[in-house]
């Protein structure tokens, strides 16, 4: 028995199985946390059906079953007694401050499904739930009826709709006429209190920007008044369109049509109708904005600030790592400096990444944004443009994270390179760089590229150093529009991982907020999983165009 036991040990079976079974256990971890999100994440944009529940004590309830539990309690007799609990969500938080209840499924006295029950998916306070009673669309247009009020409303929704966005651009339209006024008018009040008002030039100067001022209030006159014309007529159209929705318990509600996202009967929609929702939702959570705290509505911000700070963050840590990778490998000469930087840049790698970011905001924003304020935006101070947290910045921070890591793979990337190869380059006459440019660098690319997609895995989740270099819970801008320079680099940016933390940690109403989390995560998740197969993708590309590479 001994002697099978060694002779087992010696053939490997058993170190063969245990690793075996440990890759088993990490891909089912993965594949546990995956569904786990999936199904967290995926369900929240599902239109559930509403219930309505009349409880023993005469209390009503309307809202979409979210969760069931069952608990045991203990009796005067000492006996265990199984209790099966409900969770509804019941919305309607301006009514009653929360948006979840437990009801223990022993004291419902009716449970049912009424086809008129309605979702109101609201601008704020999150959903509401009733019975669309009344239906008024101006000062002479009201109907009671109950068959025609579902399809009123909803023609007359999407007027209300297209109001609001007028709305929103006659804003805009506003805010850029009077956008060269309000200008000209901070630079006559900052030379006003400079000491370059108390010389002749200076009066001179002050006299002619009051005069291009007052030339500017006589243009913008007429144009702002025609505006808030416009917007106070639509205004008031949108005022008068509204609907009175009954609750549960009885009571009523005036609801504003224009500050309804969207609303539906989902205990009359079949699986096609609610598909077809839950793909216009899902459609929103991509490329619309959040609202309501971060806990509804879209996070495309944070999916173009994810995005934009990675290939920010790859462009400026890539020539860098490649730089050393190749001084410490084909320059430098190996010694006990070198075998230091190499320990240091290993070290490195560990550091807390609170630790960056701590680095970050006292070197890039306060000594580097700062000088920049001082020598080019000194007419903007004490206001910073680059003295303070933004995209990059932040960007920058993350790729001394990643540094170590891009490094070390371009190193093992040049290390791989056959030294006949590189002595035979030599031999025949070229220079060092020109034997790094056509040998080293097109056999070692491939290894370089999987220190990017390390860094990339790395960099897009990391949060820590994001919080104090320029991360935001809302940004009003994104970095890249149309406005010149196009790309905004000194601005702040929503991200992902930090949308997350927020959204679970710090939202006024966590429970809510829920599935919002795992469906960001699932997105995140997707992501990152996409930015490394773009990376592979072309390393597998270069190995194949760079295999047969020869000097």
């Amino acid at each position: 028995m001994t002697e099978r036991i060694s002779y087992f040990k010696q053939k490997g079976d058993a170190y063969i199985i245990s690793t075996g079974v440990g890759l088993l256990l990490s891909i089912g971890m993965v594949v546990f946390i995956v569904a786990i999100i999936l199904a967290k994440g995926l369900g929240f944009f599902w239109p559930g059906d509403l219930a309505f529940v009349k409880l023993e004590s005469g209390k009503s309830y309307l809202g979409e079953p979210w969760e069931k539990k069952s608990t045991f309690q203990k009796e005067p007799n000492g006996k265990d007694v199984r209790r099966n609990e409900i969770q509804l969500k019941i919305g309607n938080r301006d009514l009653y401050g929360l948006d979840f209840v437990w009801l223990d499924e022993k004291n419902i006295v009716k449970h049912e499904y009424p086809l008129q029950a309605t979702t109101f998916e609201r601008w704020e306070y999150g959903n509401f739930y009733g019975i669309i009673q009344v239906l008024q669309l101006s000062e002479n247009e009201r109907y009671e009826q109950k068959d025609i009020l579902f399809e009123k409303a909803t023609n007359a929704h999407d007027h209300a709709l297209a109001n609001k966005w007028k709305i929103r651009e006659l804003e805009g339209e506003l805010n850029e006429l009077t956008t060269p006024l309000t200008k000209l008018q901070r630079k006559i009040s900052l030379l006003e209190i400079s000491p370059e008002a108390n010389t002749i030039q200076g009066t001179q100067k002050l006299a002619a920007m009051r005069k291009n001022a007052e030339k500017l209030e006589g243009e913008v006159s007429d144009g702002y008044q025609d505006l808030n014309l416009q917007i106070e007529k639509l205004y008031q159209e949108n005022l008068n369109m509204f609907a009175v929705v009954k609750t549960a318990e009885g009571g009523s509600k005036q609801i504003q049509l224009s500050d309804i996202v969207r609303f539906y009967q989902p205990n009359g929609l079949n699986v096609f109708e609610k598909t077809g929702l839950y793909a216009a939702k899902l459609w929103e959570f991509i490329s619309a904005d959040p609202r309501e705290s971060n806990t509804e509505g879209g996070v495309f911000p944070a999916i173009f600030g994810t995005v934009m700070m990675v290939l920010l963050m790859s462009i400026a840590v890539v020539p860098f790592g490649v730089l050393a990778a190749i001084y410490l490998n084909e320059y430098a000469k190996q010694g006990t400096v070198v075998r230091l930087i190499r320990l240091s840049v290993n070290n490195l790698a560990g550091v807390p990444s609170i630790v960056f970011g701590v680095f970050g905001l006292g070197f890039f924003i306060y000594t580097v944004g700062g000088n920049i304020d001082r020598l080019f935006f000194s007419q903007k101070l004490p206001e910073p443009t680059f003295g303070t947290g933004g995209i990059l910045w932040a960007s920058l921070t993350l790729a001394l994270l990643t540094l170590p890591v891009v490094v070390v793979a371009a190193e093992e990337g040049i290390l791989a390179v056959p030294r006949s190869n590189k002595e035979g380059a030599l031999a025949l006459g070229s220079t060092r760089w020109q034997m790094i440019r056509r040998i080293v660098l097109p056999n070692a690319m491939p290894g370089i590229l999987t220190g990017v997609i390390l860094a990339i895995s790395r960099g897009a989740g990391e949060v820590a150093p994001l919080m104090i270099t320029g991360v935001v819970k809302l940004a009003p801008t994104l970095a890249l529009d149309t406005v010149f320079p196009f790309l905004h680099l000194d601005r702040k940016f929503m991200h992902l991982g930090f949308h997350i933390y927020d959204v679970g940690f710090q939202s006024p109403n966590v429970e809510a907020a829920k599935p919002m989390v795992y469906t960001t995560a699932l997105l995140l998740i997707l992501i990152v999983v996409l930015l490394n197969l773009l990376a592979i993708y072309f390393r597998n590309r270069l190995k194949k165009k760079y295999k047969t590479a020869t000097f």
